[in-house]
C-alpha cells in the first residue's frame, strides 16, 4: 500500500459550494470530526500496551498523526458549511465527557493480538464509511475530503493486520477467539463515543445528554448512504482479521444479511427520531 502525503493545503477548498451541503451530512461529520481529532488518546493507550514494541509505537504515533489530520480537515469544512460551529469548543466537550482508556497498561481485549484485531475492525467500518460519504456527498470540498479519508482508513487497516501477523503466534489465539474480539467490536459501535461525539458536536448549551437519542440520532442518518458493495467489502475484510476465507460463501451470505439488518435498524431509527 502507498502511503498518504496529502495536508490540508491539498483540499480543494476554493472549491466549497454552500448550496450543495447536505443538513444530515454535515450532523454525521461534526460528530465524525470529534473522534478523528481524539486519535492522540488512542496512541498513547495502544503505546501503553505496546510498551517493548518500537516498531508498532513508531507506527500508532504516525497512525494517530494522520487521524488527527483527518479531525482537523473534517472540522475545517464542518466550519465553513455552519459558520456557527466551533470546532475546538465542541472538541473540549466531547473530551470532557468522553475519554478511551488511556491509563490501561494492558489491552482490553486480553491479548495483544486481540487489540489489533479490534484495530482493524475499527479500520474496517472507517474505511467503508468515509468511501461511502465521499460517493454520497454532492458538495465537491466534502467529497475530496472523505475519499482521501477513506484511502488512509484503508491503509491504516493493512497496517494494523500487518503487526497482528505478528502477534498471533506470540498470543496463540484461534479463530474463535478472534471472532469474538470482531463481534465485541463491532457492537461497541454503539457505545458512548459516537453518540457523545454527536451530542458534543451538534446539541445545544444546556442540553442534557441521552445517549440511546443521540446514538440513534447518528445512527439514522449515518446508515442512510451505505450501499451493499460498503456492507460487502467491510464484512470481507473483518473475515480476514478474524482468520476466515474473506472471499467465502459464508462471508457473501454474512455481508448480504449485515446489510439487511443494517437498512432494517436505519428505518427504524428514522421512524423513532422522526
Amino acid at each position: 500500500m502507498t502511503e498518504s502525503h496529502w495536508t490540508l493545503g491539498d483540499i480543494p477548498w476554493h472549491a466549497f459550494d454552500p448550496a450543495r451541503v447536505d443538513g444530515d451530512l454535515l450532523k454525521i461529520v461534526k460528530a465524525a470530526s470529534m473522534v478523528e481529532y481524539n486519535g492522540g488518546d488512542y496512541a498513547t493507550y495502544l503505546c501503553n500496551v505496546f510498551p517493548d514494541d518500537t516498531e508498532f509505537q513508531a507506527a500508532a504515533a504516525k497512525w494517530a498523526g494522520e487521524e488527527v489530520q483527518h479531525g482537523r480537515a473534517l472540522g475545517r469544512w464542518a466550519a465553513l458549511a455552519d459558520p456557527s460551529f466551533d470546532f475546538e469548543a465542541s472538541f473540549a466537550r466531547f473530551t470532557a465527557g468522553f475519554r478511551p482508556p488511556i491509563e490501561a497498561r494492558v489491552s482490553v481485549r486480553g491479548s495483544r493480538a486481540g487489540e489489533l484485531v479490534a484495530r482493524c475492525i475499527v479500520e474496517v467500518g472507517t474505511a467503508s464509511y468515509y468511501s461511502a460519504l465521499g460517493e454520497a456527498a454532492e458538495e465537491p470540498v466534502l467529497r475530496a475530503i472523505c475519499k482521501r479519508i477513506a484511502a488512509d482508513e484503508f491503509r491504516h487497516y493493512h497496517l494494523f493486520y500487518r503487526h497482528l501477523k505478528r502477534y498471533l503466534d506470540k498470543d496463540r489465539i484461534g479463530k474463535v477467539r478472534r471472532m469474538l474480539v470482531a463481534f465485541g467490536r463491532i457492537t461497541e459501535s454503539e457505545d458512548d463515543e459516537l453518540a457523545y461525539a454527536y451530542y458534543a458536536a451538534n446539541s445545544a448549551a444546556g442540553e442534557p445528554y441521552d445517549r440511546k437519542t443521540c446514538s440513534r440520532a447518528y445512527a439514522a442518518r449515518a446508515f442512510r448512504y451505505v450501499r451493499p458493495k460498503h456492507v460487502e467489502r467491510g464484512v470481507a475484510m473483518t473475515f480476514k482479521a478474524a482468520g476466515l476465507s474473506p472471499q467465502s460463501r459464508l462471508a457473501r451470505m454474512a455481508g448480504r444479511g449485515a446489510y439487511w439488518l443494517l437498512r432494517q435498524r436505519q428505518r427504524r431509527f428514522t421512524a423513532e427520531a422522526a
